[in-house]
């Protein structure tokens, strides 16, 4: 798949590649898709077309519907911070946040760390199977800066209570694979979610 970019495809073949990888990583952008087959964002929306693939945010609430088999309890979906696209409570979220102007300095097209940090500590909250889950303390780490455009997809994992009977969850931030955000969440929950008397 790597030689794709050197050499222009066929129509047929390349439309198949694009079937294919849609299939794998169904989160990827038309403008990244264009620059994989060296070819014209235009192109790669009129392939989309004629294999009835729908645009980029169709799929992402495709996925959505389709993968999760939990509700998020702790707090409405519109309180989070991002797209949740992947769901499995008391274990594992993704969320996708695409950074635009309001979420950037306007000096320097650079995100405001607070953005980065609200849709990892949604995230966090989003993952806890209880009516009431809050952030007690968290640990951060920005290890790179965001600019205008990208997409951050952010992926919570949860390692399990602490001696203090706080909910560790382990947030990292990626864009294009590069971590840009790490984020440890020490979460409050409610004793009876936990089976606890």
């Amino acid at each position: 798949m790597d030689g794709v970019k050197s050499l222009k495809l066929p129509k047929v073949k390349r439309q198949e590649l694009l079937k294919e990888t849609i299939e794998q990583t169904p989160f990827i952008t038309d403008e990244e898709l264009a620059k994989k087959f060296s070819v014209s964002i235009q192109t790669i929306r009129l392939d989309r077309m004629e294999l009835s693939i729908p645009e980029l945010r169709e799929r992402i609430k495709s996925v959505a519907s389709h993968q999760w088999n939990e509700t998020v309890r702790a707090l409405p979906l519109e309180d989070v911070i991002g797209e949740i696209v992947d769901l499995e409570l008391d274990k594992r979220a993704i969320s996708i946040l695409d950074i635009s102007q309001e979420h950037v300095f306007s000096r320097n097209n650079i995100a405001r760390g607070h953005h980065l940090f609200a849709q990892a500590n949604s995230l966090a909250v989003a993952v806890i199977n209880d009516e009431l889950a809050l952030t007690a303390k968290s640990e951060l780490k920005f290890t790179r800066q965001v600019k205008q455009g990208e997409r951050v997809v952010a992926k919570a994992f949860v390692e399990g209570d602490n001696d203090k009977g706080l909910t560790i969850v382990h947030v990292d931030s990626f864009v294009d694979n590069e971590k840009v955000f790490t984020g440890v969440f020490y979460m409050y929950r409610t004793a009876e979610e936990k089976g606890e008397s």
